[in-house]
């Protein structure tokens, strides 16, 4: 099937907005330039794809995606999510009558879970600080440590605020700081992250978890231009586990062997069911490799050869790098993500830019 060649961007694209973290789309100029592509370029309605063509966005949400959010993505360069989000657009529109399904998945949370500095106190009844880590003490599997980027401990035997315990267990606070602990040992248990506290971010109903605009307005078109629904799958709302990809949570039991949270089985299913998957979005580092490392082992489990359906557009995805105030490297995790698209590619899925042709990508 030869598509139409789409060489131009609605009349209403800016692509200086996609470093603008206030930028809402005007949903009616929208409409009328996806009426106007619709009929120009002789679009179907997506269900009619002879092939289906998914892209899947991960987090491409304000905080994520622009300076003024609360966990900017900038990797090394500084300007990394801005420029992602300019590509997946771009990308978007080029790709219109080719791409079947757009669905985001949205990180989203309340003020109190167990990555967030408030949720956990001192000695003193003191909250911890963003960009810290809370560990077991080695030398003590009792106590629980708040430790820097580097390692070094920054305040001893940190606890749950005994404040939330009501809301948070009907079990007590002595089962909670046990789950705590429990929580900890499977993160390292399971080499999985250790547990990191966040500066607060995607908070619902904050104007920080909303789809970025100009990436909002491109998937809105298409849905418009094609007749295909605008999918979001929600992720990250549970106060006891980090849900860093969009198939499972880092912890699935509690620590007297209940169950705590559970796989995203069917939306695993919904995925591998395209005849090819296009994955983008922030961050490369953590998010972004969760969510790849998971449908790796997803895949594998299932179907190995399904691996080759998966495209990871490795322009349109930057890494944390965490900066001090005068701009100096704290943390740098790239080489994590790095590692992880390595893995990808050995695995059979595929690492392609955005910019080249659809066509030209193995297997398309």
């Amino acid at each position: 099937m030869k598509f139409p060649e789409i060489r131009e961007t609605p009349a209403f694209y800016d692509a200086g907005h996609a470093g603008d973290f206030s930028y809402t789309p005007d949903r009616m100029a929208v409409f009328n330039e996806a009426s106007r592509f619709r009929h120009e370029f002789n679009l179907a309605p997506a269900v009619a794809d002879p092939k289906r063509v998914d892209l899947l966005l991960i987090d491409v949400q304000r905080d994520f995606c622009h300076h003024e959010g609360t966990l900017y993505v900038g990797g090394r360069s500084g300007q990394g999510a801005v420029e992602d989000t300019r590509r997946i657009a771009e990308f978007i529109y080029r790709n219109l009558a080719r791409i079947t399904h757009i669905r985001c998945t949205l990180d989203s949370h309340n003020n109190f879970q167990i990555f967030f500095p408030w949720f956990w106190v001192d000695s003193h009844g003191e909250p911890l600080g963003p960009h810290t880590l809370i560990t077991v003490d080695g030398r003590d599997a009792r106590q629980m440590v708040n430790i820097d980027p580097l390692g070094n401990v920054l305040k001893e035997n940190v606890v749950p605020n005994p404040a939330i315990t009501s809301w948070v267990t009907d079990k007590g606070y002595d089962w909670l700081v046990e789950q705590c602990r429990f929580y900890n040992r499977e993160l390292a248990a399971g080499g999985r992250y250790t547990l990191y506290l966040w500066p607060p971010h995607c908070l619902v109903g904050s104007p920080g978890h909303t789809v970025t605009g100009v990436v909002d307005e491109a998937r809105t078109l298409h849905s418009l231009a094609r007749a295909s629904q605008s999918w979001e799958e929600i992720k990250g709302t549970h106060h006891l586990t980090e849900n860093y990809s969009v198939l499972r949570p880092e912890v699935l039991t509690t620590w007297d062997g209940g169950v705590l949270a559970e796989r995203n089985v069917r939306f695993y299913r919904t995925l591998v069911e395209a005849d090819a998957l296009i994955v983008a979005g922030q961050a490369a580092s953590h998010c972004v490799k969760s969510t790849v490392q998971d449908l790796m082992e997803e895949i594998r489990q299932d179907n190995p050869s399904l691996a080759q359906k998966v495209y990871l557009m490795t322009d349109c995805m930057s890494s944390v790098v965490v900066r001090t105030e005068n701009g100096d490297i704290a943390a740098d995790f790239t080489e994590s993500a790095e590692q992880t698209l390595d893995q990808a590619a050995a695995a059979g899925m595929h690492l392609v830019k955005s910019t080249e042709p659809m066509e030209s990508w193995p297997g398309m």
